[in-house]
């Protein structure tokens, strides 16, 4: 009889396993392919945004240039998935830390020196991928694809608005831009890739004023001049 009963609440209990595991499996099974179906979004977002780039280099061998277009794409979600870590981890430790601010932010400060090594480092693998595919001035390109274009567009815009700038002052104008799109392509954000920009921009605004030049001023000139210019291409 004991048995009996054994058997009845083992019998029992396996039943009730099993309609939960009949309850459970369809939402696990769910679940498991939104997380597939998102993976397989964001890989198509991040091939067509290296197309984007890609297409408008001067790439004749198809394959040359799919191997870049893949370079450019993985490199992206390297990226993103460096930059989830950390801001996984940072809000984990502000979630725990309590009255203890000193702590966290010292935490904080540990994960974010780990993160620029991991970046630095698939940074580094990254251009060397490029240097095997592309000349100098192609991966330039990538580069200033992957930052919308900022180093050129700036350089101009300095260029036009201070036609007196020595070819010294050039040089260093261009290098700091240079730099701060190294930074630039490793930002997790859009915002922070322009931050990185706007960091640098600042430096050479310093560096200009220091040498004599009056920035609002030369701003001022070069918007009249680019209005005259309007207008009399428009007569």
């Amino acid at each position: 009889m004991k048995n009996l009963k054994l058997n009845l609440k083992m019998r029992s209990f396996l039943l009730l396993v099993g309609l939960m595991l009949v309850v459970l499996a369809p939402a696990q099974a769910q679940k498991g392919k939104k997380a597939t179906d998102e993976a397989q979004a964001y890989i198509q977002v991040t091939n067509q945004r290296a197309d984007k780039i890609v297409e408008k280099m001067a790439i004749s061998d198809k394959a040359k240039k799919l191997k870049v277009r893949n370079y450019v794409a993985q490199q992206y979600r390297d990226l993103s998935k460096i930059h989830e870590q950390r801001d996984a981890r940072v809000k984990a430790v502000k979630a725990t830390a309590g009255s203890n601010k000193q702590a966290a932010e010292k935490r904080v400060a540990e994960i974010d020196e780990f993160t620029n090594a991991e970046l630095a480092k698939l940074h580094k693998t990254f251009i060397a991928n490029l240097q095997s595919q592309l000349n100098e001035e192609q991966v330039d390109q990538v580069k200033d694809g992957m930052t919308y274009g900022v180093v050129p567009i700036t350089y101009k815009g300095y260029l036009a608005m201070l036609p007196n700038l020595t070819e010294e002052q050039k040089t260093q104008i261009m290098a700091w831009l240079v730099e701060a799109r190294e930074h630039a392509m490793d930002a997790g954000s859009s915002e922070k890739k322009h931050g990185w920009f706007g960091k640098y921009k600042g430096r050479i605004n310093n560096y200009l004023s220091a040498a004599g030049y009056d920035l609002k001023k030369a701003g001022d000139e070069w918007v009249a001049r680019e209005k005259a210019e309007q207008e009399a291409q428009s007569k």
